[in-house]
């Protein structure tokens, strides 16, 4: 069997790490070599920065991607369409079985839209997700590949009662509950990182409580009424404890050219190990990023969202996630909330461990 796999960003690189380890598994225990899975891997270069991207293969053992197209720097319709001509030429020369994509990125659209016009089964990892903000690209992207995809492997029963909603149940497609592969990596990867990462101890955070955050999304960098509440708030938590910042490079230059001030010094962006430290010491996260969210909850951290919706609704229903509207006195209500009422973790709610396995064995049957 051959399998496609296109990433093309951070979440992607985590995702494809544990599946490609649950590969590698398969294929270790096989007897028969004809059941072997190949799985080759198209990096579409949505993220570019050498920190964002190439630390992730070197310190996550993911195999090099046998394609790397260094598609960037665009507008969604060009980038989108760069990829979806690029993804095509590689599935002719390749013929898979199967297309794998992840999440709601620009990659995945491509990769989905690529394998269908020439009738190559899709699975969807992370399908049947719903924000239900039309505004937001990742939102158009994951329905529309949840639409095209044959084998939608659904990471929570909210995820296949979205698709049920959606009429799916009428649709030629098999819409499976697999868990969720970025636990799989944290759990696997939470040993390797306490002996490979040294942040804690480079930033002198060993005796500090500190607070975590990441804000990328143009919903808040692009609107200047929300990029100034976030930052003021930011500003505001740091006059009281440390704010540990990994600066998305965007990020970077929209606050360079807005005028709006960090009042504590960012870090550069952070590798994956590095990212999984700070969330073990980290008292609190703060984040309008869709994975960060769910790694706070398998850290048993709490999570303040900086938008005014998620896709993880059940972490908000359960009370371990916030919703800070992106506005100063949102996010400032939040943290007192986090820190008022402890939360409580104690809910399987992604599949602890067993969703890339599932997803295997469900591609092999």
């Amino acid at each position: 069997m051959k399998i496609v796999t296109v990433i093309g960003a951070r979440p992607q690189f985590v995702k494809a790490a544990a599946v490609s380890r649950a590969i590698a598994e398969h294929n270790a225990a096989l007897h028969n070599q004809q059941k072997a899975i190949c799985e080759i891997i198209v990096h579409t270069g949505q993220h570019f920065d050498a920190n964002m991207s190439d630390i992730f293969f070197e310190e996550m053992q993911i195999p090099r991607p046998d394609y790397h197209l260094e598609i960037n720097s665009m507008g969604h319709g060009a980038m989108t369409g760069r990829m979806l001509e690029k993804i095509e030429e590689v599935l002719v020369k390749e013929q898979p079985d199967f297309m794998l994509v992840y999440g709601d990125t620009n990659s995945t659209l491509a990769g989905a839209l690529a394998a269908k016009k020439l009738h190559i089964k899709i699975v969807h990892v992370e399908a049947g997700l719903r924000s239900f903000n039309m505004r937001m690209p990742e939102e158009i992207n994951r329905i529309v590949t949840d639409r095209i995809s044959d084998i939608l492997c659904c990471p929570t029963d909210n995820a296949i009662d979205n698709l049920m909603r959606e009429g799916f149940g009428q649709f030629p497609c098999s819409i499976v509950k697999t868990g969720d592969v970025m636990q799989d990596a944290a759990l696997f990867y939470s040993a390797f990182s306490a002996e490979r990462s040294n942040i804690i101890e480079s930033l002198g955070l060993f005796e500090q409580e500190f607070v975590l955050c990441t804000v990328h999304r143009a919903e808040n960098t692009d609107d200047g009424k929300r990029l100034k509440g976030i930052v003021s708030a930011l500003n505001k938590i740091a006059t009281e404890r440390r704010v540990v910042l990994p600066l998305h490079p965007r990020t970077r230059k929209i606050l360079a050219s807005s005028g709006n001030l960090l009042g504590f010094d960012p870090i550069e962006p952070v590798g994956y190990f590095d990212m999984l430290e700070l969330l073990k010491r980290a008292t609190c996260v703060m984040t309008d990023s869709g994975g960060l969210q769910k790694e706070a909850f398998f850290f048993k951290k709490p999570c303040i969202t900086l938008r005014d919706e998620t896709e993880w609704v059940e972490l908000i229903e359960l009370g371990v996630n916030k919703l800070a509207e992106a506005s100063h006195s949102g996010i400032m209500r939040a943290l007192k909330q986090v820190t008022d009422n402890p939360c409580a973790f104690n809910v399987d709610l992604y599949g602890n461990g067993m969703a890339s396995a599932n997803i295997i064995k469900l591609l092999v049957s």
